[in-house]
């Protein structure tokens, strides 16, 4: 290789805009992901497309290893071990981190069906160690759909869940301060479980493969075949880079429900205490539905349809999409000038007048001209990135809703610099386009990270019924077609999910389709928001169903699961089911404090945001 190398601007793009993402992380198996509370596991499995996963622990649960990580600590620092072995780790001194070895019977087999095997997976496991030792509840395991940020974001987050569950107060204190003290211990996990779902010898393959992207749905004539075969592609390069780890055999939700029980076995209570976001709810759904009689407490909240994920078309999840868009017209113009940068007299006029901004930009992008604050090269702001955008705004409408109307409104005038310091706020360093290193899928990666966007697909397509792996392109169109159809603003994005297994051969080992039925040890809280934009108050209905004495709990709000709107209201039900098995009654409905544009514009820290 040259030791000349061509600088590639690192510039995010609206498709690897950090945050919570709604899929995709590592493997699942381990558990999939997002805090823990009382005893805190969090790891982003790579079985599982969605991110983190928080276990329980072993023993009290008290600290291992207090005080602050060494100096120049490093996941590989730490030795796997086939019992839960915590070591300092981490900047703020709050944390512990364990390896946990899965090729012992006891712990967690790649393949459960033949636990005997050699064939194993290491999970990183993390914590937040527990403040106050008196009062010790015992685990709770968070699973947040997929691994947002690491490091202080994350702990914010967990600390979040945390004092939803154990604080009479609620979660709307600082989520940084100190003064709730934690009867439990938080655990999350990162990048480091292995082998990882990694379709790239590289990060320079991936950038240069992402570069390519066509744009979404419906951007221009001929878009099918061109995304068609780029999805058929992705899938045989990433069956050929992980076809040495077998991976993807083992990756369905059903082998992560599996580690889940496994992590509870280890841990210090008998049953399952868990709160599970989006993909999450899928997890605690398999869970419920194979061990019901281990189901202690479980929240899930923003509700993908078990049924429609593992056995038919998915279309059902774009059912409440355009209510979430409405409501950004409606809101608008209720906020008005002063707060909407987009407002006009009625909320069709702001229809109108965002339909005509997606015209203008289909027919002409615009630019975003170099400058010592902006690009080292011009970047075009096309319909596909302004699909992309309104897309990710529907997840947060209180946090992104302001800030879509201001960037909306200077695309308008020609102006693209409020675009581009949206996905990035500080300007970027070049990086030498060949200066990464390959990093092997069974070392953990050097970076604390929590994993590759490989792992939605991987996990989706060994959920998925496998018709949908050799589907043709007129399947395709008519399937894409009908989610235009039901979600007009943003389904040009959403139809791209219907590809994700085109071409793919590997099929699980381990499969499971329900029923998604059962009598649990206690009843489960569905919570949905009136209008998600990907899952809808109707999925949560339908997998209530199936489980007796079940609840749905409604709060009138918009956006990806109840944290896009923080309720008190809600948070308290979630409290007091969680300490005291308490659900409320059938119909109770939650109203969310503020409206979109009432709030200040810059993202919560404890909300997911979309990859794009």
């Amino acid at each position: 290789m040259s030791d000349k190398c061509a600088p590639l601007p690192t510039m995010r793009s609206p498709r690897d805009k950090p945050g919570p993402k709604r899929w995709g992380n590592q493997r699942v198996g381990a558990v999939l992901a997002i805090a823990s509370v009382a005893a805190l596991v969090l790891f982003c499995g790579q079985r599982s497309p969605f991110g983190l996963v928080v276990a329980p622990l072993g023993g009290t649960g008290s600290p291992v290893s207090p005080g602050p990580r060494p100096s120049g600590w490093s996941w590989s620092d730490i030795e796997p071990s086939r019992t839960l072995e915590w070591h300092a780790c981490f900047e703020d001194g709050q944390h512990d981190c364990a390896r946990l070895d899965a090729a012992d019977l006891v712990k967690v087999p790649m393949d459960w069906q033949d636990p005997r095997s050699e064939r194993r997976v290491v999970l990183a496991i993390a914590r937040i160690r527990a403040t106050d030792q008196t009062d010790y509840r015992g685990p709770v395991i968070f699973n947040p759909g997929e691994c947002g940020h690491c490091g202080t974001t994350a702990s914010c987050f967990n600390r979040l869940l945390v004092r939803i569950i154990y604080d009479p107060r609620g979660g709307q204190s600082n989520p940084c301060s100190n003064f709730f003290s934690i009867p439990g211990d938080l655990t999350l996990s990162v990048g480091a479980s292995t082998p990882r779902h990694q379709c790239w010898e590289t990060p320079e393959q991936e950038k240069s493969w992402n570069l390519r992207d066509p744009g979404v749905f419906d951007s221009h004539a001929g878009i099918i075949s061109d995304l068609y075969v780029r999805a058929t592609a992705y899938s045989q390069a990433c069956e050929r880079a992980m076809n040495d780890s077998e991976l993807l055999r083992h990756s369905g939700s059903v082998s992560a429900a599996r580690d889940l029980l496994e992590i509870v076995n280890q841990g210090s209570h008998d049953n399952l205490r868990y709160w599970g976001f989006s993909y999450g709810t899928i997890i605690g759904g398999v869970f419920a539905a194979m061990y019901p009689d281990r189901v202690e407490r479980l929240v899930s909240d923003g509700n993908v349809d078990y049924e429609e994920w593992f056995n038919t078309k998915h279309l059902n999840f774009v059912h409440d999409t355009e209510k979430v868009v409405e409501a950004f017209y409606d809101s608008c113009h209720q906020a008005g000038p002063a707060k909407c940068a987009f407002y006009e007299d009625t909320p069709q006029g702001i229809k109108e007048r965002l339909d005509r901004l997606f015209a203008a930009v289909k027919r002409h992008p615009v630019i975003i001209s170099p400058s010592d604050e902006g690009p080292a090269v011009p970047e075009l702001v096309t319909w596909s990135e302004l699909k992309r955008l309104l897309f990710s705004a529907l997840y947060q409408p209180q946090a992104q809703f302001a800030d879509f109307a201001r960037i909306a409104a200077a695309l308008e005038k020609g102006d693209a610099r409020p675009f581009y310091k949206h996905y990035q706020p500080e300007k970027p360093s070049s990086a030498p386009i060949c200066a990464g290193a390959p990093v092997s899928p069974f070392e953990p990666l050097p970076d604390v990270t929590e994993g590759t966007s490989d792992t939605f697909p991987a996990v989706r397509c060994a959920d998925r019924n496998l018709h949908g792996h050799n589907a043709t392109m007129d399947q395709i169109l008519e399937e894409a077609n009908a989610m235009l159809e039901i979600s007009p603003a943003t389904g040009a994005v959403n139809a791209l999910h219907s590809m994700v297994c085109l071409g793919r051969t590997v099929k699980p080992k381990w499969r499971f389709q329900g029923p998604f039925t059962g009598e649990t040890k206690h009843p489960i809280l569905y919570i949905a928001n009136m209008a998600d934009n990907t899952t809808p108050l109707i999925s949560a209905r339908n997998n209530s169903a199936g489980f007796p004495g079940s609840v749905v709990l409604v709060q009138n709000s918009y956006g990806h699961t109840s944290l896009a709107a923080p309720s008190n209201c809600t948070q308290s039900y979630i409290n007091t089911y969680f300490q005291e098995g308490t659900l409320p009654s059938p119909g109770t409905e939650c109203d969310e404090p503020f409206l979109p544009f009432e709030m200040a514009n810059s993202p919560s820290p404890w909300v997911h945001q979309p990859p794009l």
